[in-house]
């Protein structure tokens, strides 16, 4: 039985109704940029995430690069970054004219080794860009540290991680909502995913959220009349609307992931080869991917494959490595665990409407690849 890697023909068939009537109401307004339907949509992002300010934009990269701008930082300044992540997240650092620094990766969460940062930190150091992935926070208490230390400025990027949280003192605080700044990717394989591109910026700063709302407007506030270089980065309204129609669902469909997660976890538990996820205990984890560890992660991926199952590598070369940075001198072997988690990581179908019948389709070919079962 084939099983996709993701099914969005099944999401969408769960809530058809209520999207083509949001998608009906724009087209009869003939309101497709920015307005009220984005202010909702902003709005209601802002009061799921517990935050004051949100500011949707054209897609996550560009959340990215227009929070980076909108720091003020200088051409040459320092960024600190995870290798191991997705090209967005060193990408925007360049483009922004600012100089990516890359640094290693917690082998068990693939997220930021805090210890890894402390070591990269100059003194042109200007920002930390904590990467939230696969759905888990980072170890924003030691990062937040770290960044208030050495007076950084501490990005999230949280493009595969809406809705994930972390215990924070007495409650729990949303990802993206830490830090100076947070950064969200509704690209369609999100958890929660438009019909197109679409990002958004969010932060607790009024004021950097003004410049990340006047730089997505060419920077005028007034027609024509133009304070800063920005460029056109708006969301659509339509896209807005298919965003505020699944809000709604997004705990739901949650908690479906991570129940896929455990009965993955539960069914490969005897089986050496492979490493599942580990989620740390202050993390509620919405599992945008399910990524394991194992051992001849070619072949399997080969076999899974051969069988229909649908599987993908996040991701096969880490940044330090891109032809693109070769200017910045990294070599292979500077950051080993980035490199290692390039060679084993492999990611299966978590999709919230992933049937039982499937799952234990994944898990069969799995189990029977490392010898586990009948072919």
């Amino acid at each position: 039985m084939p099983v996709p890697l993701l099914d969005l023909r099944a999401q969408y068939a769960t809530i058809r109704g209520e999207i083509e009537a949001a998608l009906a109401r724009v087209v009869e307004s003939q309101q497709f940029i920015l307005g009220p339907v984005v202010e909702r949509f902003e709005a209601e992002a802002a009061a799921y995430l517990g935050v004051p300010h949100a500011v949707a934009c054209a897609s996550g990269t560009d959340a990215l690069l227009l929070s980076l701008q909108a720091l003020g930082l200088e051409p040459g300044d320092e960024v600190i970054v995870p290798a191991f992540t997705f090209f967005a997240s060193a990408g925007a650092i360049w483009n922004a004219g600012l100089r990516p620094v890359f640094a290693d990766i917690d082998p068990e969460t693939f997220n930021l080794d805090p210890d890894s940062v402390r070591a990269a930190i100059t003194d042109r150091t200007r920002a930390i860009m904590a990467v939230h992935l696969f759905g888990q926070m980072a170890d924003m208490a030691a990062l937040e540290a770290i960044a208030r230390e050495h007076g950084l400025a501490l990005i999230e990027d949280a493009a595969q991680a809406f809705g994930a949280r972390q215990r924070w003192g007495d409650g729990w605080r949303a990802a993206g909502t830490i830090g100076t700044v947070g950064c969200f990717s509704f690209f369609p394989s999100k958890n929660l995913g438009g019909f197109g591109d679409g990002g958004m910026v969010v932060t607790s700063d009024a004021a950097l959220a003004e410049r990340v709302r006047l730089r997505r407007t060419h920077g005028a506030r007034k027609m024509y009349h133009h304070e800063v270089v920005g460029t056109n980065s708006r969301l659509d309204a339509l896209q807005a609307a298919v965003l505020s129609a699944k809000l709604p669902h997004l705990r739901g469909w949650s908690e479906r992931r991570r129940a896929n997660a455990a009965a993955y976890g539960a069914a490969l538990a005897d089986v050496e080869e492979v490493v599942t996820p580990v989620v740390r205990p202050e993390n509620e984890c919405i599992f945008n991917q399910y990524t394991l560890r194992v051992r001849d992660r070619d072949g399997l991926k080969a076999y899974l494959d051969a069988h229909g199952i649908g599987n993908a590598i996040y991701y096969p070369v880490a940044l330090h490595l891109q032809p693109c940075f070769a200017s910045l001198g990294y070599r292979a072997g500077d950051l080993v665990e980035s490199e290692r988690a390039t060679r084993e990581v492999v990611s299966l179908p978590i999709y919230a409407e992933l049937t039982t019948q499937q799952l234990e389709e994944v898990v069969q070919r799995i189990r029977a690849f490392y010898g586990r079962g009948k072919d």
